[in-house]
Parts: structure tokens; sequence; C-alpha cells
């Protein structure tokens, strides 16, 4: 008896899962509309990466966590994109969290630098579970260098004077994050402000010549197989106006609290694999590889993706149930 009670508790929390993602999907096909490129940098190891898209992660983790994360993708390919991520967040008190994010990110003849401060409140709404509502604010540094494309002659053509500019770009974004023990789900819009990008005669980064807003909804769960495996499906989904759904589907399995190793695929888009090793309590590293499924994978290598992850326990009390996201 105590059996059967044990698998359908472990069959209800699966059921209650599939219905999210279910969820999830449908959400998420009812926001594609037109084709175009999105703005916002993507990363493989995203479940790791959170305080970027979304403020309400800050101060989840209890300790003071640092992460650095480089991002090169489409390897190969001259002028391909590439992001460099520096995160920070902790705990202050019992129910604040602050953050702090420094990106950059380039994709030639454009590149721009954000920096961002996050504060984050929790609520307890169970004795094993928080809601975490959280708040960005801060400012990118757009530059659009289209002369840096061109040689020889094409340097005086009177049709690119003007062409190269750089913007101040103020913004904020929302964010909410409901973790547990086991499971996480969160929905955030990083960026609320759609701020313009072109100087007035030029515009970039598609037809709209401004910031589109972004909307970005996760989960994960936390499955027990036996004493040394864990097994820890994961979904990130984006959304915005001006492209197409992008959605992310993970599988990672963590073996005796130490490795991680899993594969994702990132809808009629890429496919790859994740790796990462915790050193000891305070220090993890992570390698992810892409390779997208799409008429680029003739023109490239791949894209690679290190992560650093370092946290400070300045309590020195043992970690009694370790975070897994």
């Amino acid at each position: 008896m105590k059996i059967l009670k044990i698998q359908k508790q472990i069959s209800l929390k699966l059921s209650d899962y599939l219905k999210f993602i279910l969820c999830c999907v449908l959400l998420s096909m009812s926001f594609t509309q037109k084709t175009s490129a999105q703005q916002d940098p993507m990363y493989t190891q995203y479940m790791f990466n959170t305080l970027a898209y979304n403020p309400g992660y800050a101060g989840t983790r209890e300790v003071l966590s640092l992460m650095a994360l480089s991002r090169h993708q489409w390897v190969g390919f001259e002028g391909a994109p590439s992001t460099q991520t520096l995160t920070a967040h902790t705990a202050v008190g019992t129910n604040v969290g602050l953050g702090f994010t420094l990106m950059h990110d380039k994709l030639d003849p454009t590149q721009q630098t954000g920096i961002y401060f996050d504060y984050a409140y929790r609520l307890k709404i169970t004795e094993k579970s928080k809601l975490s509502l959280g708040i960005k604010g801060g400012f990118n540094f757009f530059q659009n260098n289209v002369t840096s494309l061109s040689t020889g002659s094409v340097m005086d053509d009177p049709a690119l004077s003007g062409a190269d500019y750089s913007k101040f770009l103020p913004n904020f974004g929302v964010g909410a994050f409901y973790y547990s023990d086991k499971f996480y789900a969160g929905f955030s819009v990083p960026k609320l402000l759609e701020n313009k990008l072109d100087n007035g005669d030029i515009e970039v980064l598609g037809e709209s010549g401004k910031e589109v807003r972004h909307y970005f909804l996760t989960s994960g769960y936390v499955f027990d197989l036996n004493q040394n495996v864990k097994f820890k499906p994961s979904i990130l989904a984006r959304f915005t106006q001006a492209a197409p759904m992008s959605m992310d589907i993970n599988l990672n399995f963590l073996l005796k609290e130490k490795l991680w190793l899993g594969g994702f695929y990132r809808i009629e888009n890429s496919f790859g694999a994740i790796v990462q090793y915790q050193f000891s309590q305070q220090f993890k590293v992570g390698y992810g590889y892409d390779m997208t499924t799409n008429e680029l994978s003739n023109y490239n290598n791949g894209t690679h993706e290190i992560m650093l992850l370092y946290e400070f326990n300045f309590t020195k009390e043992k970690v009694q149930h370790p975070r897994h996201f």
C-alpha cells in the first residue's frame, strides 16, 4: 500500500508538471506573429543565468551568487553574435533580494553594453514555496558601426554618411519567480520600453528600428530517480510580436550532486549538449555546445558557451537542501 501511495504521488506531480508545460506551449503559440530577428541574446545554460532576464530571481539562492558567462555563436561565421554576461545577486534580510547584471552583446555591425540593477521582494506561499516579485532598471549603450563593414572606396560612399552613431537607452522591466525545493516557474518582461534604435535616417535590427518588448516564460522540476541520480526537465519560451516564438526544451541528469549531463532542443533552430561540474559547494563550471538545424549549419562550427558560478556562504552554515536552479 505504501508503495502504491508513493507511485500515485509521483504520478500526480508528473501529471501537474506536464499540464503546465502544455499550457506554456499553447500560450506561446498565441504570441507567434511575423518573422524578424530577436534582439535579446539567447543562452544555452539559461537555467543558471536566470537573473539576466528575470529580476524576480534576485536573492532566491539565499547567498551571494556570482556568475560569469561567455557565449560565442556560429563560430567561423564572420560577424557572428557573441555575448558576455556577469551577474551578482544576494538576499538581504528575510524577504529582499538585490541583483546586478553587466552584459555586452555584439552582432556586427552593432553592439550594446547593458548595466542593470534588480530589486526583488519574496512572499512566503507555503512552508516550502515562495513567490519573488522583482523589478529591473538600468540602461543599454547602443552602437551602430556600419562603416566597419566597408572597405576600399565604399568608405567614401555618401550613402553611409552619418551611418555610425551611438545611443543611450534607459529601460526597466519586471518579473515574477515562484519556487520550492523541487519546482520553479517564472514570467518576466526585462525591457518594457521600446526605445528607437535608429538615428532618424537609417533603421537597424529589423523593420521597426526600435527595441522590441520580449516576454520570457520558464519552468523546471527536479525528480529524484534514486539516491545518486536526479532528473531535471526544464523549458524556456521567448515571445515577441516581432519574431516567431522560440522555445528551449532541456533534459538534464545530476549524478551524485556533482556532474550535470544533459541535452536540449531549440524548436526549429538548434540542438546541443550541456556539461557542468560542481567542484565544491561554492564553485561550478559549465559548458554548452549548440548546432543549428537550418541552412546556417553549412557555414559555422557551432556555438560554444562557458559558465563559471561561485557562491559565498558567509554564515558558514552547511546547506541542508542544495538548490538545483
